[in-house]
């Protein structure tokens, strides 16, 4: 399923369903098929993205400073650890903070549905 998001202030963005779910998570709290950010609101919702983004960053650093700083050979404990997507999220959510400013420069609402 695909996620289609629209404004006025920009071209149409889509993403794949798990994706979207991700970025809309670190944005609003929740990943609704359908909704609306309003332009009072982007503020927020970028900031929620940006953090979600530096949260995600450093916990990938730490984890590769504790497998750096490991013996190898050595059972690491990394196995029974969830493992991380092989794509960061700062790299999924480059398109989505840019439309967002978009839509927070020109004050227009940001909606999606599938």
């Amino acid at each position: 399923m695909l996620f289609k998001f629209k404004s006025s202030a920009c071209a149409d963005l889509i993403m794949l369903e798990a994706d979207a779910r991700r970025i809309l998570k670190a944005m609003i709290g929740e990943d609704p098929a359908r909704g609306i950010v309003q332009a009072v609101d982007l503020p927020q919702a970028i900031a929620r993205l940006e953090a979600a983004v530096a949260e995600d960053e450093a916990m990938r650093r730490a984890r590769v400073e504790q497998s750096a700083s490991q013996a190898t050979g050595q059972e690491t404990g990394m196995d029974k650890e969830e493992a991380l997507p092989a794509i960061r999220l700062a790299q999924r959510a480059a398109p989505m903070q840019q439309m967002m400013r978009r839509c927070l420069a020109e004050s227009a609402d940001l909606v999606w549905g599938v």
